[in-house]
């Protein structure tokens, strides 16, 4: 397991369980919507193609983001194995979420390029097993249009329902066990997206 706190990442850093072929991201959705995804694989009807959906890399940030499982529309966490060659299109084709005036110049371009990119890039800090921000961010990455057509109709290899995982680390962290449940983390290392330049 990687030692999430000593040497402290850099402050923009992919970290995700992946495969020499796939990538793990993590969503969270109601009952309705999260358990027919992991009984089949794939998304049922209901699920909303038209809106952006969020992918992230790291668990302990989805954990914190649906209060382990917990919130309302949040109940039923995902574990969807994609493939790496559809992860690295959308970051290849993403604008950053907020304008950074070195990358984008003026912010009328930005708002031009993040209207028209298919995926979007947003950095959140990363949380420790109490859910309070650590000093270096996560990867958000944020799918639209056609991107989210390739998610759910390409990419997809496999959706597990990772919420007992959730509820059983979340529990122990109550519990005071904290090496215990930093055992049952999955093992998110350092992620190299290929053949996307400037990542």
């Amino acid at each position: 397991m990687e030692d999430r706190t000593d040497p402290t990442p850099p402050r923009q850093q992919i970290r995700a369980l992946h495969s020499e072929t796939t990538i793990t991201v993590y969503q969270a959705y109601a009952p309705e919507l999260g358990l027919p995804a992991a009984r089949d694989g794939r998304f049922p009807a209901g699920w909303k193609r038209e809106r952006m959906t969020w992918v992230k890399p790291s668990f302990m940030w989805m954990m914190y983001r649906s209060g382990w499982g917990t919130k309302d529309g949040q109940q039923s966490v995902l574990a969807v194995e994609i493939r790496r060659d559809g992860f690295d299109w959308a970051l290849g084709h993403a604008c950053l979420s907020h304008h950074v005036p070195e990358v984008h110049g003026e912010v009328a371009e930005w708002k031009r390029e993040l209207k028209q990119a298919p995926a979007r890039v947003q950095w959140d800090p990363e949380r420790d097993l109490h859910l309070r921000a650590l000093p270096y961010r996560s990867l958000q990455l944020g799918l639209a249009g056609e991107a989210v057509r390739r998610y759910a109709d390409e990419w997809i290899v496999g959706i597990r329902d990772v919420t007992p995982l959730a509820h059983r680390v979340h529990t122990l962290v109550r519990e005071g066990q904290l090496d215990a449940a930093r055992a049952l983390l999955p093992d998110e290392r350092v992620y190299a997206p290929r053949g996307v330049p400037g990542r």
